[in-house]
């Protein structure tokens, strides 16, 4: 009688690589498992070893996984042609809010590879225009050979339904503001909403922490932000406790957080 092993991998073959930047590429995979918008799964290969990553993308047959190129399993994921297989285990963690998204205004913040795991609801709700009453998009890279996306950005910028505020940290770019993404916060209308809103907050941990900061500025309810922390997630089913802060675990009861909860997750 073979056991369940709970962080078994299995092979599966990669259909497609999409270089998004020089060190940053999306690679979409065969996949059956049901996925939820924010939701992570582990990559390994073997002999070099394994990482979380979030899903970028999915439909019925596949799951995308925009990756940067930072170490020893990515380093060698980025060797791999189209056709090849990798190991994946998932899904993990818990998703978006998408319930309480519903006739709501939606306010989505994101920086850098941040955008990777909003991305999937992002284009949901650009594909269901009856489900969120209107959608504010600010998005922010470091320069213009980090922007990921560029087809979808165009795509969103161009729908009235969205509002696009695309940001670059420190370069003048035709069509793009220069600054952070906390400069552009004040362009939202929350007075029109009279309380209809939700927002959505992801990326690097310092962006995040001076996000939250400028949204309570700003007066948003600390139970309107919410957040993806993606914390040193290592087992994912948590056994191994790399993620554990106090009694929390991040691979499962995260990797979104509701900021009345996130704002305590401090190391």
């Amino acid at each position: 009688m073979m056991l369940n092993n709970p962080i078994r991998p299995e092979a599966h073959k990669i259909l497609r690589i999409l270089p998004q930047t020089e060190s940053e590429w999306t690679f979409r995979v065969e996949n059956h498992m049901p996925i939820q918008h924010g939701q992570f799964m582990q990559i390994s290969i073997p002999k070099f070893g394994e990482a979380p990553i979030s899903i970028s993308g999915f439909g019925e047959s596949y799951a995308d996984f925009t990756i940067r190129k930072v170490g020893k399993v990515t380093d060698e994921l980025f060797n791999l042609k189209e056709g090849d297989y990798v190991f994946l285990r998932g899904c993990y963690g818990n998703g978006w809010p998408v319930g309480c998204l519903k006739d709501k205004n939606v306010v989505i913040i994101a920086g850098g590879t941040g955008v990777s795991p909003v991305k999937s609801l992002i284009n949901a709700l650009y594909d269901d225009q009856n489900y969120a009453e209107e959608v504010y998009l600010i998005l922010g890279f470091k320069n213009s050979q980090s922007v990921l996306f560029a087809d979808e950005l165009k795509k969103w910028k161009a729908e009235k339904y969205f509002h696009t505020f695309y940001t670059l940290d420190g370069e003048d770019y035709k069509d793009w503001n220069k600054g952070m993404v906390t400069d552009l916060i004040e362009e939202i209308p929350f007075q029109q909403f009279a309380g209809n809103y939700e927002c959505l907050v992801v990326g690097p941990p310092v962006m995040m922490k001076f996000v939250g900061k400028k949204l309570l500025k700003n007066g948003i309810p600390e139970d309107k932000i919410w957040m993806s922390f993606e914390r040193k997630m290592s087992c994912a089913i948590g056994k191994c406790g790399h993620c554990r802060i106090d009694e929390t675990y991040v691979c499962l009861d995260g990797p979104i957080f509701n900021y009345t909860i996130g704002k305590k997750l401090v190391d």
